[in-house]
């Protein structure tokens, strides 16, 4: 989706489960675009080859030396997944490969990555599934659709969610008022204002007391109990206190959260290790991090990658 240009959290909105499922799908899929490097422990590390580069408003991706690879010609784009990248050019939506070649025309209103060889994309106001080769092999029949996971993708219909497989089949009904997706064989649901967990039979295996919620990763699981933000554990213990003012869930080891106003990451024993100074801040994926600085959530502002390290790759 067209996530350069917008906050990407507040699970309770139809548009933002798709940050919390690339975090899934880079995590759980196999990964096609990267370089292995010595660091300087001796240990060999596997990075990912191309990041996202921004100049000016302009998107395209650069190596690790900051060298251009694919031009910033783009509205936005996201990480390569599968071999192709999400990208946005005039408005519409479709897919590169690695040597820049719009694989998947830009054809499409909105849409997400691949996963499990499947990518959903919105068209004449539905949403579907195609392949890697462009062809629709899950009608675009929905109100909204998101990538897979644990085999199963969170769809909306008829005004509530349930989960498809990569059939197309509806194996636990769309019977929730919101959903997100599976992890560790559990999902965050939101049944009657409050949030909980299912199983893949669709079980409700955690009890929704929560206020708002995200998957399993790392063991641990965002909630929001009495407006304040923690982790919770897949037995529902709440092992990182509920003390922060925002927050998104864990990834590659570390999340987001806000506190006094302001963005950082903590690690999964809540130690802040990257310092709470960003005016919004991302999931990592595949070693970067999407943040935004001198601005606000989106307005006004922009938007630029960093490390694990806080790295920052941008030039204004």
């Amino acid at each position: 989706m067209k996530t350069n240009e917008k906050k990407e959290r507040k699970y309770s909105s139809l548009k933002v489960i798709l940050p919390i499922v690339i975090v899934l799908v880079l995590l759980f899929s196999s990964f096609a675009v990267y370089q292995v490097i010595r660091t300087r422990a001796g240990k060999d590390e596997k990075v990912v080859a191309l990041i996202p580069y921004r100049k000016g408003d302009k998107w395209g991706f650069c190596n690790r030396d900051r060298k251009m690879v694919i031009p910033t010609v783009y509205d936005s784009v996201d990480l390569f997944i599968e071999g192709l990248a999400f990208v946005v050019l005039d408005g519409k939506c479709g897919f590169v490969d690695t040597k820049g070649k719009m694989v998947i025309p830009a054809v499409y209103d909105d849409g997400g990555p691949f996963s499990d060889g499947l990518a959903p994309v919105h068209l004449n106001s539905k949403w579907g599934y195609i392949d890697t080769k462009g062809k629709m092999v899950i009608p675009a029949v929905y109100d909204w659709a998101n990538p897979f996971s644990d085999g199963l993708a969170p769809v909306h219909l008829n005004s509530k969610w349930g989960y498809i497989d990569t059939k197309g089949t509806m194996v636990i009904p769309a019977a929730y008022d919101n959903v997100l997706p599976f992890s560790d064989g559990l999902a965050p649901v939101h049944l009657n204002s409050k949030w909980g967990f299912v199983d893949t039979k669709g079980k409700m295996v955690i009890p929704a007391v929560y206020d708002d919620g995200g998957p399993f990763i790392d063991g641990l699981a965002l909630v929001v109990l009495d407006g304040k933000w923690g982790f919770v554990d897949t037995k529902g213990n709440m092992v990182i206190p509920a003390v922060y003012d925002d927050g998104s869930s864990f990834s590659e080891g570390l999340a987001p959260v806000r506190l006094n106003s302001k963005w950082g990451y903590i690690d999964t024993k809540g130690t802040m290790v990257i310092s709470a100074v960003y005016d919004w801040a991302n999931p990592f994926r595949e070693g970067l991090a999407q943040v935004q600085l001198n601005g606000k959530q989106g307005l006004n502002g922009k938007w630029g990658y960093i490390d694990t390290k806080d790295t920052r790759y941008w030039e204004d």
